[in-house]
């Protein structure tokens, strides 16, 4: 295991001298800076009062005098905006789009301790403070802000924009409702009383040693740091993503607080979907993807206007980086149909 880690701060500060100056080692954003694009580093508060850190993404031929449609884009659950979230917000804002990316509360270089708590609140919130802070923008049209969700944040987008009417549409990628799977286990090969009680059982025990002053306990590792698809295909598929060069980040562990879990199983994230309705919502999934039943009960689920759009020979995480796979053509045309 510390041969893994090691190998993969190894590759990463030798191929750091490809980057710019720009892009450091420190920051280790996993795509290059377009020079059609400026990122600027912003904080905004939610309304539990959490600082989060996030980057603006704007086109520099864009005229700044004229108010102009915007993306807030949520990271896979456990990523954070130097990956995923920052390759979709500079394509947008090539393309004319405000786009701000953000670490999920208590994750990345958000405020909130201790590091890595998780909450289905607290995220869905994330996405409406980011509402906020493009709202108060200048240049920025309140009337056309969308949100895009990718993995687990797709879920929080969905949760956010049934609540909050200021999300004019709402697009998910390899959408994924972490309430349900922390209920019933990936692809809902846990669904029983008997797996929820050792949960809980071992959530109460973690919190009166926590309360006794131990430090917070982690969950597994989401992703898998040696791969081995025979055994563990969805693991693997995550571990060459996050413990890989391909997607790494220190700030991404792919971890969260064990006694996040319980907040979780008593929250159920996508109860309201329907409602999100008359807003349009745009469903995306790899053909291969693990989790496409997800966004297949979501469409189900959802009432008008909907679109399930499926990427041929796409995996799930394909979709994080993929820029031949990644389907910005549908994303622009749909955005610009449902917020101009």
């Amino acid at each position: 295991m510390k041969k893994i880690f090691l190998a993969i701060i190894l590759t990463l500060i030798l191929s750091s001298a490809a980057f710019s100056e720009q892009e450091k080692i420190l920051d280790n954003y996993i795509f290059r800076l377009s020079d059609k694009v400026t990122r600027t580093p912003v904080k905004f508060k939610t309304r539990f009062g959490i600082i989060l850190a996030g980057d603006l993404y704007v086109a520099k031929d864009l005229d700044l005098s004229h108010k102009h449609s915007a993306v807030v884009i949520g990271a896979p659950y456990g990523g954070v905006k130097e990956q995923s979230p920052g390759i979709y917000a500079q394509v947008l804002a090539e393309n004319g789009f405000v786009a701000l990316t953000f670490d999920a509360s208590y994750n990345g270089y958000s405020s909130g301790q201790p590091r890595h708590l998780s909450s289905p609140e607290l995220f869905a919130e994330d996405f409406s403070a980011g509402v906020d802070f493009l709202g108060t923008r200048d240049f920025v049209d309140r009337e056309k802000i969308a949100a895009i969700g990718i993995c687990g944040s797709g879920g929080f987008a969905l949760s956010a924009a049934a609540m909050d009417v200021r999300i004019k549409s709402v697009i998910t990628v390899s959408m994924y409702d972490i309430s349900r799977v922390i209920r019933k286990g990936w692809l809902d090969n846990a669904d029983s009383k008997q797996e929820r009680d050792k949960i809980r059982e071992q959530a109460a025990i973690q919190r009166w040693a926590e309360a006794e002053g131990n430090n917070p306990a982690m969950t597994t590792r989401g992703a898998n740091l040696e791969i081995d698809f025979e055994h563990d295909a969805i693991g693997s598929e995550f571990g060459e993503f996050y413990s890989r060069p391909r997607g790494y980040h220190h700030n991404s562990i792919a971890q969260f607080t064990f006694t996040s879990l319980p907040s979780w199983m008593n929250f159920q994230l996508l109860d309201l979907v329907s409602e999100i309705t008359p807003r349009h919502i745009l469903l995306i999934i790899g053909e291969n993807a693990h989790s496409r039943y997800f966004s297949e009960d979501i469409y189900k689920a959802a009432s008008e206007p909907k679109e399930l759009f499926v990427v041929p020979d796409a995996t799930h995480v394909d979709l994080y980086d993929n820029l031949e796979k990644i389907p910005f053509g549908k994303i622009i045309k749909f955005l610009h149909e449902n917020l101009e």
